[in-house]
């Protein structure tokens, strides 16, 4: 009787050893696994096609140094510049296919896949940057930035890029009719191209980091860019004239995969999405900054710089908005006038 008792405690015992010993074992691979979680290190790619000289470039080493210092590491981001990973749409083509995790580049340039995106490019819709950036922080916007998802992109922030001015290797624009047949280098921007064809240009998408070369080939006349990224990118050594024509401006989507964005928690969503409103902030003061000061600058570097009369160009491209009117559709041109008081 006293030997079955013993057996049975001893039974008993270690069926309570094994059993802590169990718990002690999920605890640690517990333990473990949250480590595993804090220590986790994510590799992000950002890829444009300026250099880092360009206020992209500048807002994207702060988004960088800011996401890297919040997130104590755990997100670093590297930086393509320069094109290295292809031109503006071949890297929003990367984001979509999950070759790239990130770009930024002309809001009319993602709208070959959705097309609402590009509103913003509409010819002389805006003649103030801060007109401009009301819009761009409206709800509208918001809202026509969904339309991306269905692609794989998500807008984290707007940067700017200024607004777009024609240069000339042979002869000043003054007029409209300085501009019939010009052979002009664009980006892939079918709003761009169209306001060109208004103008009684001959446009061509070409991408940017192969446009110093193409320019100096003759293969084109002409370009159009922001002054900051005319005079960062040095455009003027293959271009003799500007013409402060200011016919669209020119918004930058800070864009991510989706399928990546979906892996981050709560928190690391809140550290990426404040980082990029701080680079937004940054970027659009410093192109705003630029677009005033440089064009002495480019002055300096032997460009000859003409203002010609805005309104004859505000006409030729009034029906710019005609051929995108079935696909914005009346409700979302009501809403874009009302915004911008035209």
């Amino acid at each position: 009787m006293n030997k079955s008792k013993f057996s049975f405690a001893a039974l008993c015992a270690l069926v309570a050893f094994f059993s802590f010993s169990c718990n002690k074992k999920t605890l640690l691979e517990e333990q473990t696994s949250e480590t595993k979680i804090e220590e986790k290190n994510v590799v992000i790619s950002l890829g444009f096609s300026t250099n880092m000289e360009d206020p992209r470039g500048v807002a994207s080493l702060f988004f960088k140094n800011e996401v890297e210092e919040k997130s104590g590491g755990r997100i670093k981001i590297e930086i393509f510049p320069n094109g290295e990973l292809g031109g503006d749409a071949e890297l929003i083509e990367g984001v979509m296919s999950g070759k790239l995790d990130m770009t930024v580049s002309s809001a009319g340039n993602f709208a070959t896949y959705a097309t609402k995106v590009g509103i913003s490019a509409m010819p002389f819709l805006f003649s103030e940057f801060e007109d401009a950036w009301h819009f761009m922080d409206s709800e509208l916007v918001t809202d026509v930035n969904k339309t991306l998802e269905e692609f794989g992109i998500i807008v984290l922030s707007h940067y700017d890029n200024g607004f777009r001015c024609v240069t000339t290797t042979s002869r000043p624009i003054n007029s409209v009719s300085d501009m019939q047949n010009l052979k002009i280098r664009t980006p892939p921007n079918q709003i761009v191209m169209e306001t060109m064809l208004a103008l009684g240009a001959s446009p061509k998408p070409y991408a940017f980091n192969e446009l110093k070369a193409a320019l100096k080939s003759g293969l084109f006349d002409s370009e159009e860019n922001p002054i900051p990224v005319i005079f960062n990118s040095r455009l003027f050594e293959e271009q003799k004239y500007l013409a402060i024509t200011n016919h669209s401006y020119d918004a930058m989507p800070l864009v991510i995969r989706k399928t990546l964005w979906e892996t981050f928690s709560a928190e690391e969503k809140s550290i990426l999405l404040e980082a990029a409103k701080k680079a937004q902030t940054l970027n659009r003061n410093l192109v705003k900054e630029q677009t005033e000061s440089y064009v002495s600058k480019l002055k300096e570097e032997g460009m000859i710089i003409t203002m010609p009369d805005l309104k004859p160009f505000q006409n030729a491209t009034s029906g710019v908005m005609d051929v995108f009117g079935n696909i914005y559709g009346d409700r979302l041109i009501s809403k874009v006038k009302d915004l911008t008081g035209e």
